[in-house]
């Protein structure tokens, strides 16, 4: 991610991102906001917004202000560290993060988004689980079976998707930009559900 936006001129970082009303830049700052500012200071806002979900939109365009080389240093900088997370799946939950707010900056920007699958399979698996998180309510996947064409993976049982594990995993974060890539008797339901948000 650091080098990406590392590589990209001002109309580039200015793109609007696949995370409504954030740009391309705001969505790096959102991930280096994860990483210096923590839960402590989402729940602080949260208490004062009343809602959880502003408070990491202020925490992104308050980074975002910051010039972009201080954004891709300090992602660098803090590429090692422990991220917070809620066990039980607290290793697979900022890599699921990370991968698909990349596909929320590569995607419009026209680039590929090929995440090795293995990873991106790992990352799945957090998205598939019961519990929601901020990127997936829990409703989203109810009685869907995610099945990749590209490595032997499943996750969920119900009315069955199949693609590749990049498209099912940006499909399971809530975004459309990959549904074409998928197929399935699944896919009108999820359709409908992240259109109705």
């Amino acid at each position: 991610m650091a080098d990406l936006i590392d590589g990209l001129n001002e109309t580039e970082l200015a793109t609007p991102s696949l995370c409504t009303g954030w740009d391309v830049k705001t969505v790096a700052a959102h991930v280096m906001s994860n990483l210096t500012d923590g839960p402590a200071a989402i729940t602080r806002l949260g208490f004062r917004y009343g809602n959880p979900a502003r408070a990491v939109d202020e925490l992104a365009k308050r980074r975002a202000r910051l010039p972009v080389a201080e954004i891709a240093g300090n992602l660098r900088r803090l590429a090692g560290h422990r991220y917070w997370s809620m066990p039980p799946h607290a290793d697979r939950g900022p890599l699921a993060d990370v991968l698909v707010h990349t596909g929320d900056m590569r995607i419009p920007l026209g680039m590929p988004f090929e995440p090795d699958p293995q990873v991106a399979a790992e990352a799945l698996e957090r998205l598939a689980q019961s519990t929601p998180t901020f990127l997936i309510p829990i409703s989203r996947l109810r009685s869907i079976r995610l099945r990749a064409s590209d490595i032997d993976r499943t996750w969920r049982k119900g009315q069955e998707i199949r693609g590749p594990v990049a498209a099912l995993l940006m499909a399971a974060g809530g975004r459309t930009a990959l549904l074409d890539a998928l197929d399935g008797p699944g896919l009108p339901i999820l359709r409908q559900r992240i259109a109705g948000r």
